[in-house]
């Protein structure tokens, strides 16, 4: 397999500014800080409409050769899965389901795991029935995925270690710690923290050989990212994976799964990519004023 790798020169945040810079960076944290406190007030509001599993409608099939004049005239989009973060719920997506919703995406789910879950092997074989599922009942082969946090490594796994890139076309994962993350040392008491921890058991899994794996790999990643310490942990870096990691300025870690920017940039990837290309490009980046 061709390797498409889209690197980006990471230094620690305050090296890469200059003195005169430094004020412009407070006010962003300072607006960065006031955005991530609102969306959590507002989350917090929609957080209970979320605890259940959502109802499961049939789905409409994808159109098949067979169907002649129903056929559409470019390539039928895939259903879109959505998976959420540690101890939070499918509530956190309501803005971008909407988004992708109103740009064409008739087919989208979301998966609430039990925040009694402790290992992420286990969610991540709940994802894959999950979209076992889903494919049986849409005719689609396969899916792409959008993984908040916790939610795009449970993602990553599936699709490393369980297979999963026979199912999912394109994975995009927003702040999550791929290479582990050190914030909140007190929370190490609950085991799927410690996984995702720097040298834990699991991300060695994950830094493992990979050969031939389908999937196309997005990651955004934020420069003002609380909880990504090394804020450089967001971004994939495996050499066998088709990977691009897309910088957002400007926003933290609540606010990936909700600011309209991010929301565009989502679409814009899951619009080009095509089913079995290897389509990583070049490393883009968005800036939220």
């Amino acid at each position: 397999m061709k390797v498409t790798k889209a690197a980006l020169p990471f230094l620690p945040l305050c090296q890469r500014l200059l003195p005169g810079r430094l004020a412009g960076l407070s006010l962003a944290l300072l607006k960065a800080t006031a955005l991530e406190l609102a969306i959590l007030a507002g989350h917090l509001l929609l957080y209970p409409s979320g605890i259940t599993q959502e109802r499961r409608s049939p789905l409409p099939p994808l159109p098949s050769p067979e169907d002649g004049a129903a056929q559409l005239p470019t390539e039928a989009k895939p259903p879109v899965v959505l998976l959420h973060g540690f101890i939070d719920n499918r509530s956190v997506f309501v803005l971008l389901r909407r988004s992708l919703a109103q740009h064409g995406r008739q087919q989208i789910e979301s998966l609430n795991y039990s925040p009694l879950t402790c290992d992420i092997r286990t969610a991540a074989e709940l994802l894959g029935r999950h979209i076992e599922g889903i494919c049986e009942r849409t005719g689609s082969e396969r899916v792409d995925i959008v993984g908040h946090s916790l939610g795009g490594l449970i993602a990553r796994y599936y699709v490393q270690r369980l297979g999963g890139d026979t199912r999912v076309r394109t994975l995009v994962t927003l702040g999550t710690p791929h290479s582990g993350t050190r914030v909140v040392p007190l929370a190490n008491a609950h085991p799927i923290v410690r996984q995702m921890r720097p040298g834990s058991e699991l991300l060695e899994e994950l830094t493992r050989p990979a050969p031939g794996c389908r999937t196309h790999f997005v990651s955004f990643w934020s420069d003002l990212d609380h909880l990504m310490d090394p804020l450089e942990t967001a971004c994939i870096d495996h050499a066998d994976l088709m990977a691009q990691n897309v910088r957002v300025s400007g926003i933290g870690h609540l606010a990936l799964p909700v600011h309209p920017a991010v929301a565009t940039g989502i679409r814009q990837v899951l619009d080009t990519a095509r089913a079995g290309e290897e389509t990583a490009g070049r490393a883009g980046g968005l800036t939220v004023a």
